[in-house]
């Protein structure tokens, strides 16, 4: 297997355009590729500037997790704090959880943050939502967003063997001179519930805005969590 390693969007283009396979972190693939057998060619982005940017309001697709710091806002900085082991963080990369993973575990944070990605295709660079990303799992060159006044993820503890851990995210966004939006984000198991609220300063008000938009179909410890992260959230934010 030949692993390319461009150093600009152009070349990463030509190596899309000749077929080769993006490997992000090697954490999923490698296992697959030698049970079915390795492709000719494999193109990562660790060389490609655009794809490693960690900032206040970005952040690369290639920047590994254990990278991914207090610079970003904190419900991204927990999820990818908490994925797996620290061997694990120091490989596996950020498009390689969001696009290549099924657990997904920085997906919830990135929809509260109501972030675009910026992905690269083989014709060119253009910037989507998360859900064309997912749909057509795009190579993912850097999540962007603007900055939430507050924001909040929590993970529960799963089973050896079982279904992923619950995870909820929140954030808080303003709207110009508006009371603001309230983002949540529940995974339970690999699905992932998402909707936004108008913010209230009462909990309980964002909670029944959120049961009535569905998020009351959640299982008993889902709404529970997020309940608490809610609260938590909301506690912080300053409109």
């Amino acid at each position: 297997m030949q692993l390319r390693l461009p150093s600009s969007v152009s070349e990463a283009q030509r190596c899309l355009a000749d077929g080769a396979v993006p490997i992000g972190g090697a954490t999923l693939v490698w296992a697959g590729w030698q049970r079915d057998g390795f492709p000719e060619q494999a193109v990562s982005l660790r060389d490609l500037p655009e794809a490693n940017t960690v900032g206040p309001e970005e952040l690369g697709g290639a920047v590994r997790l254990h990278r991914v710091d207090a610079t970003v806002p904190e419900a991204l900085h927990r999820a990818a704090s908490g994925v797996g082991t620290g061997a694990v963080r120091r490989a596996a990369t950020v498009g390689g959880n969001i696009v290549g993973s099924t657990l997904r575990c920085l997906l919830p944070a990135a929809l509260v943050l109501d972030a675009r990605a910026t992905v690269l295709t083989a014709d060119g660079v253009y910037e989507t939502d998360l859900a064309e990303l997912l749909a057509k799992r795009h190579v993912l060159l850097a999540l962007r967003w603007r900055t939430p006044l507050a924001s909040g993820y929590r993970k529960l503890d799963g089973e050896a063997g079982g279904p992923p851990p619950l995870v909820a995210a929140v954030a808080v966004h303003a709207d110009g001179d508006a009371p603001g939006t309230v983002r949540v984000a529940v995974r339970v198991g690999y699905e992932v519930f998402s909707e936004s609220t108008p913010y209230r300063t009462d909990a309980e008000q964002v909670l029944r805005s959120l049961a009535a938009a569905g998020s009351a179909a959640l299982p008993a410890p889902a709404q529970d969590a997020l309940r608490r992260e809610v609260t938590d959230v909301l506690a912080r934010a300053v409109v």
